[in-house]
């Protein structure tokens, strides 16, 4: 392989005119094959099949509860006493509640903005807000600052988390700035996990908006690749430390841990937070589906056994990590058209094309039979500032599958790669030309 850029111009058309031919026999296959979301496998999904056998008509909890019946809207206690070591704090400290952790982002928000997040500080809603986004980023964090009106500020995602000067500087210059969205481990669709020094920083950092909070969203708490992932520093007890003990709200769910439509969705924060949060969500609801959290506590038992179960999940996804990584190293690896992510664990692979092609080599996958996910859905607004970033999700489909949707990604990569450097030959030619120093060329 060599560097495309360095390639002169009859040689990268007639590679050009290669890859057009692989790629109209890709079209010809009538391919319908989608990458575009992070999804369990059915693989993945058959682990968890014994899950709902464990009630086996006893549907009472430790405690004599009938979970068949209302009340206990924090989630049971050996629910939240699991889930609580899991995620490195008290029980007290947290709500098992419903299947979607991004519906406890949602709600969280919208009680912000009608009744402000600790009781003292004015309704979010009274004046204009903004939220610090790092990016590349979750899709579906922005859509709900979107969905809100919420003013969103682009941050960028370093190999260690967010870049912690631009975001001190502004938390300490804007009262406006009410949250930032935060994936620490294995971050959508980067794979990084925050440094104890970004997390540090976090929690100490002075705000100027004394309600400032932290969205923390650890969906990938868990969700390890290797046998020695870079570990994660206890934001709730950096907080604590830091004499700011309500700025996080810690989210979680086991979405890609048993049924993604089926799971358990939790919520972790200062206890002066989660009596807050009691007492208002006891105003949507009468209490949760607790015959879901009692199926879940006595099919994993203990904390021990969700990390032994996850071990089984990796085994079934590493394979389909390692093929991606493996087909964009032997095929792109030193032709500098591409960089991408090699993450230890998530659901995600980061991919940069060069500037100003995201979109054309989703469009062209697409027109052959491949969905990705949409170009510029990282960043807020779906507007990537150098169209170049694309996410991979290799979890779903098969490995045959996959290699076959790789196969043609990468065609079109290079293909909308070799494009967009012959382009700027001939702009850079157009240029020369009409340069003044080269009046006597255009006469």
């Amino acid at each position: 392989m060599v560097d495309f850029q360095t390639l002169d111009t009859e040689t990268l058309r007639h590679m050009q005119q290669q890859l057009t031919l692989k790629y109209e026999n890709f079209k010809r296959k009538n391919l319908k094959l989608n990458m575009s979301r992070g999804k369990p496998c059915p693989e993945q999904l058959d682990l968890s099949s014994g899950l709902l056998e464990g009630l086996n008509r006893s549907y009472h909890a430790e405690d004599g509860t009938d979970c068949r019946n209302y009340g206990g809207v924090e989630g049971l206690p050996e629910a939240r006493r699991l889930f609580a070591e899991l995620l490195g704090v008290q029980p007290d400290e947290i709500i098992v509640h419903g299947n979607s952790s991004l519906a406890l982002m949602h709600d969280l928000i919208a009680r912000a903005l009608f009744f402000g997040v600790d009781g003292q500080e004015a309704p979010w809603r009274l004046q204009p807000i903004k939220f610090l986004c790092p990016s590349p980023g979750y899709d579906r964090h922005f859509a709900i600052s979107e969905f809100f009106n919420i003013e969103m500020i682009t941050i960028p995602l370093r190999e260690d988390g967010p870049d912690l000067d631009l975001v001190e500087k502004l938390v300490a210059e804007d009262e406006t700035i009410k949250g930032i969205w935060c994936i620490p481990k294995h971050s959508n669709p980067s794979g990084i996990t925050y440094s104890d020094q970004v997390v540090t920083r976090l929690a100490t950092m002075k705000t100027k908006a004394s309600d400032f909070r932290i969205f923390w969203d650890n969906a990938y708490a868990w969700h390890d690749l290797t046998t020695d992932p870079v570990p994660l520093k206890n934001i709730l007890t950096a907080c604590k430390e830091a004499n700011h003990p309500d700025r996080v709200y810690i989210f979680s769910s086991t979405s890609k841990i048993t049924y993604a439509g089926a799971g358990l969705a939790m919520v972790a924060s200062s206890v002066n937070n989660i009596t807050r949060l009691k007492k208002q969500m006891a105003i949507q609801t009468i209490g949760p589906n607790k015959l879901n959290q009692l199926a879940h506590v006595r099919f994993f038992k203990n904390a021990q056994n969700v990390r032994l179960h996850m071990k089984k999940h990796a085994a079934i996804i590493r394979p389909k990590f390692d093929l991606v990584l493996n087909l964009l190293q032997t095929q792109l690896g030193d032709k500098k058209i591409a960089t991408w992510s090699r993450p230890q664990g998530g659901y995600f692979i980061s991919f940069n094309t060069m500037p100003g092609c995201a979109k054309k080599v989703v469009q062209m996958a697409a027109d052959a039979g491949v969905e990705l996910t949409k170009a510029g859905a990282t960043f807020p607004y779906g507007i990537d500032p150098k169209d170049q970033n694309i996410r991979i999700a290799p979890t779903y489909p098969p490995l045959r599958e996959l290699e076959t949707a790789m196969e043609l990604f990468i065609v079109c990569v290079q293909l909308v790669s070799i494009e967009n450097i012959l382009r700027g030959r001939e702009r850079s030619s157009e240029e020369c030309l009409f340069h003044p120093r080269n009046e006597a060329q255009i006469v």
